[in-house]
């Protein structure tokens, strides 16, 4: 994975063989489709003859028994069927009907900025390249923009914007918002709020820019800012369906390009911070659980919406079993304690984090600016703190060497982090303080967070 800089272009990459993997080539993660997932989860189902699945119905409301009969939740179905439920699992995403019933609360804020999706088709790679398994993501003032590889010629885009860009971006052609996510990876900052803003006064004058205006826009600034034309930097005088011979030198430091959207993949939403008070409920709301979405909801930045939703039922998942083998009440509040004790520490602190580098790179603030490149340069040299983060973000268990503890990868990254110091030192208060605020998250999660087990 390679991840930069929009504005000075500092650069960190993440490699699989720096995690200890047995077949580095499987990579570090792996990028799966919602609509594969569901369907192997769905297959999985049918082979439990102990699991029944009730499809085609709604759930129109859920209330509490009688105290005489227990006070378990009643969750009444559409179809008339009442389900009487000893523990209430909430999987029901942001707007949690469950979370509702048990009196929840929950905290949070919008970050203004509505994320672009779409499955985006391009090119294989060459023969001189390699296959396309690299994610790559840039951060831009107006958000990030990142580039999922999930076949050789299929990727996924995730877009963090303005909402106004958004609108805009949505409101045009197809082949405009392919243009546009060619150009957002390539053309420095200053033109790609150039090329915003000319596509919304178009908009707004009743006018649209057409895709030939648009490209030759993206041409003109290419050569204002004197990138080559052979590079792969240059968009717009490069043909994205013809076969190419030997690469451009810099081929790898940038995605594909892409050559069109696959139809009724494009879709918004907005993006939003918000968790729980708790994950378990009390009293009126007493025998449910929150689990993904209907817990936390976090910027999409880091791709960790998922893998925190897997984490929180692989962990759920071995209470329940524990309270089974003991002969225990799977609904009690003792046997859910565990489950929240692990995980709402574990999410905050990663969400925490990532709400942060959110903060961190929408600013355009020189100083700031400086500040974190120097620190995406450093960190790139220190491997073992780079292999510490891979072990929290990636969903794979790696095999690592047993005297590697995560403590040995604070200690392997001191003395090349000690060279960075000084760098530092040259700052002023305000931004060395906010530089040490990032260099400890990053260790905080290093010291906290295990290797992710299977799930």
């Amino acid at each position: 994975m390679q991840v930069w800089d929009g504005i000075s272009d500092a650069r960190i990459t993440f490699s699989s063989s720096e995690i200890g993997l047995e077949r580095p080539q499987e990579g570090m993660a792996r990028l799966t489709e919602n609509l594969n997932l569901q369907r192997g989860l769905l297959r999985r189902l049918e082979e439990l003859p102990e699991v029944q699945v009730i499809d085609n119905t709604k759930v129109k409301s859920i209330l509490r028994d009688t105290e005489e009969r227990g006070p378990w939740p009643l969750v009444h179905l559409d179809n008339g069927q009442v389900l009487r439920a000893r523990l209430l699992v909430g999987a029901d995403g942001f707007n949690s009907p469950v979370r509702s019933y048990a009196k929840i609360l929950s905290f949070g804020w919008s970050y203004e900025t509505t994320g672009i999706v779409a499955t985006m088709n391009h090119r294989p790679r060459g023969a001189f390249q390699a296959p396309n398994t690299t994610a790559y993501q840039r951060f831009l003032p107006t958000g990030p923009i990142a580039f999922l590889p999930l076949t050789p010629t299929v990727s996924s885009l995730v877009w963090s914007t303005q909402p106004r860009i958004a609108s805009a971006l949505m409101a045009s052609e197809p082949a405009i918002l392919a243009s546009m996510i060619n150009a957002a990876f390539r053309l420095p900052e200053l033109s790609l709020r150039y090329l915003y803003d000319r596509i919304i006064e178009a908009q707004a004058n009743g006018k649209p820019l057409t895709l030939s205006e648009v490209q030759r826009e993206i041409e003109w600034r290419e050569r204002s800012h004197a990138i080559d034309p052979n590079s792969a930097y240059a968009s717009a005088t490069a043909n994205a369906t013809e076969e190419v011979g030997i690469p451009a030198s810099d081929s790898e430091s940038v995605p594909p390009l892409v050559i069109s959207l696959q139809y009724g993949t494009v879709a918004t939403f907005p993006l939003k911070f918000n968790h729980t008070e708790a994950y378990i409920g009390e009293g009126q709301g007493s025998r449910t659980v929150l689990v993904g979405d209907a817990a936390h909801t976090v910027h999409p930045l880091a791709g960790q919406g998922l893998n925190m939703g897997l984490a929180d039922v692989e962990c759920l998942t071995r209470c329940i079993e524990s309270a089974l083998a003991q002969g225990g009440d799977v609904g009690s509040y003792t046997t859910l304690l565990p489950y929240a004790q692990e995980r709402y520490l574990e999410n905050h602190t990663l969400m925490g984090a990532i709400d942060k580098l959110h903060k961190l790179y929408t600013t355009t603030f020189e100083p700031i600016v400086w500040a974190r490149s120097v620190g995406v340069e450093v960190l790139n040299e220190l491997d073992s703190v780079k292999a510490a983060l891979m072990m929290i973000a990636g969903a794979r268990s790696c095999n690592f060497n047993k005297t590697a503890t995560r403590w040995d990868v604070a200690a392997n990254g001191a003395e090349a982090l000690a060279a960075g110091v000084n760098l530092a030192k040259s700052l002023n208060s305000s931004v060395r303080s906010m530089a040490w605020s990032g260099l400890r998250e990053v260790f905080k999660a290093a010291s906290q967070y295990p290797p992710r087990k299977n799930v």
